[in-house]
């Protein structure tokens, strides 16, 4: 990246520029800082002590996030070096579950207009409204309507934190330059009566536009982007699953994108599945599969397993039959009227069945998958009759955030008699059960779109196919150790989340190169070359 034409107060507050202390004496001359900063200077690792002090002399997560934002919109350097070195304990406060929190408080907190907003009142313009972002070189986006944010529904612009949360990983696991990256929210209003209601919400106050003028906003952002950032990757980000899977459907094929709801999700999901069947010394194949809710989540991820069930040997048909859904009408079954083609591949010839509970001893499946964001649905009964039922039941809670979870870890372990191979979509602190410490870990997308996308940047991919997931997924399963197995975790620790990142992206690389959908020239060494693209948080010499 070109040193900044900035000097003085400018570069102080140019958030990727500004060193702070850390500004050595030399730059301090060279850019006109004598006298605007306190004469010590510090080390990075020095800054870092201090902020950290004063994250974790607070006890409200929403205060750290606070922090954090305001440490971003400052030092942008600063903020990554946190991240990178403190990605456990700061990924639970810069993304799920604390940035729920933030995004419900959006328009309370609100500090600075990191990102671009695109209004329904912009139709017919977007390409002026694009044109004014500051971001000369753009390599992702992620982009949102905030319709439905994680599981807590239509935030309207709130929902802004979601994509700036996910581009920050994208930085901190995958060494995506955070210049290169841009936040959208897409606002067409909000049915969101509270926020309609809120004198402080800063998102127009309407209901939600629909139909023909949405989609023609959609495309016409689409366009914009396009045309200013050609090879840029566009991840949709909570969009309702009827604008989901349309949005999908409509550009996957065109344009560099994905859904990471729908395909980061389910390659997550199937990563943690393959490590559990590790476990059981079994495979994919050989599972029944229950999902707790019958959203984009739940489809793709139910779709991805097909695929990994036929590459080992099934048909898709026999694969189908083996997953599944269980939506608010109760299990999908086939005598069901106006299920939608998504459903229809998974809904099966069976008696409807009403209670989750009863669609377990109905269809006595070896594993049950939540992404309903109903808090506690995997109860005493449902785990038990799990447990009764499997020798290792395969337990997966992945709602988030914490509030929304299906069971916590503690009681997929003790109901289970510490028999669950359990995943999680918000954190959970270690377990003791029966004298065993297990230590379930997050099956969070964190784990897998950040390599998928510096594969795909890195590589300027034309689209992204559906066997890319599936190699995704793969890669991510690869790093699980025997050691990690044995005390119960079927992700690797966040700790080792670049080395796992860089991982997948050579894995999507070479995916990439294969299929013919690189536009970049293979590198003789690509690990190492991936490896050396990716963005360190150091501060430049001047």
């Amino acid at each position: 990246m070109p040193q900044p034409d900035l000097s003085g107060v400018q570069i102080l507050r140019n958030p990727f520029f500004n060193q702070g202390t850390a500004f050595t004496k030399e730059a301090r001359k060279k850019l006109h800082l004598e006298g605007l900063l306190p004469p010590r200077v510090q080390t990075i690792a020095l800054q870092a002590k201090r902020m950290m002090d004063r994250i974790r002399g607070v006890e409200n997560p929403l205060t750290k996030y606070e922090i954090m934002d305001s440490l971003r919109s400052r030092n942008r350097t600063l903020y990554f070096y946190l991240l990178v070195n403190h990605i456990e304990e700061l990924l639970p406060i810069v993304y799920t579950p604390t940035v729920g929190k933030a995004c419900m408080d959006f328009d309370h907190i609100f500090r600075n207009t990191d990102g671009l907003y695109v209004s329904i009142e912009d139709k017919g313009h977007v390409k002026e409204v694009v044109d004014n972002s500051p971001n000369d070189e753009v390599d992702i986006i992620v982009v949102t309507d905030g319709e439905r944010s994680l599981g807590l529904g239509d935030l309207g612009t709130g929902g802004m934190g979601i994509p700036k949360g996910k581009l920050a990983l994208y930085v901190a696991c995958a060494g995506v330059h955070p210049r290169t990256t841009l936040p959208v929210v897409i606002d067409v209003g909000t049915n969101n009566q509270n926020l309609l209601k809120d004198p402080l919400y800063l998102g127009l106050q309407q209901p939600r536009v629909d139909g023909a003028p949405y989609y023609e906003l959609i495309d016409e952002f689409i366009l914009a982007v396009k045309k200013r950032w050609p090879k840029v990757l566009v991840q949709f980000e909570d969009f309702a699953n009827k604008h989901a899977f349309a949005l999908l459907h409509t550009y996957q094929d065109k344009i560099n994108c994905f859904n990471d709801d729908i395909q980061g999700t389910a390659a997550v999901t199937l990563s943690a599945l393959l490590s559990a069947c590790k476990a059981k010394g079994s495979e994919l194949k050989d599972q029944k599969i229950l999902f707790l809710g019958a959203g984009e989540a739940a489809i793709g991820g139910a779709e991805l397993i097909v695929q990994m069930m036929v590459k080992q040997g099934d048909t898709e048909e026999d694969a189908k039959r083996r997953i599944y859904l269980f939506d608010s009408k109760g299990l999908v079954v086939s005598s069901r009227d106006n299920l939608s083609e998504a459903k229809k591949q998974f809904a099966h010839a069976e008696a409807p069945v009403s209670t989750f509970l009863d669609a377990v001893e109905a269809i006595k499946p070896t594993a049950i998958i939540g992404l309903s964001a109903q808090e506690g649905a995997f109860n005493a009964y449902v785990l038990g009759a799990m447990a009764r039922i499997n020798e290792k039941p395969i337990i997966f809670a992945l709602s988030n955030p914490t509030s929304k979870a299906e069971c916590t870890a503690r009681e997929a372990y003790t109901y289970t008699n510490g028999r669950a191979l359990f995943a999680c979509g918000s954190p959970f602190a270690p377990v003791e059960v029966n004298g065993k410490t297990f230590v379930p870990r997050q099956a969070n997308n964190s784990y897998v779109f950040p390599g998928i996308g510096l594969g795909s940047i890195y590589t300027q991919a034309k689209r992204l196919p559906e066997g890319l997931f599936l190699t995704a997924a793969e890669a991510l399963s690869d790093t699980v150790t025997p050691e990690d197995l044995e005390k119960g975790s079927l992700l690797p620790s966040l700790l080792e989340v670049r080395k796992v990142s860089l991982h997948i992206a050579h894995r999507v690389a070479e995916y990439c190169y294969k299929e013919g959908l690189a536009q970049t020239a293979k590198p003789e060494d690509l690990k190492k070359a991936l490896e050396e693209y990716m963005y360190v948080p150091v501060y430049p010499k001047y």
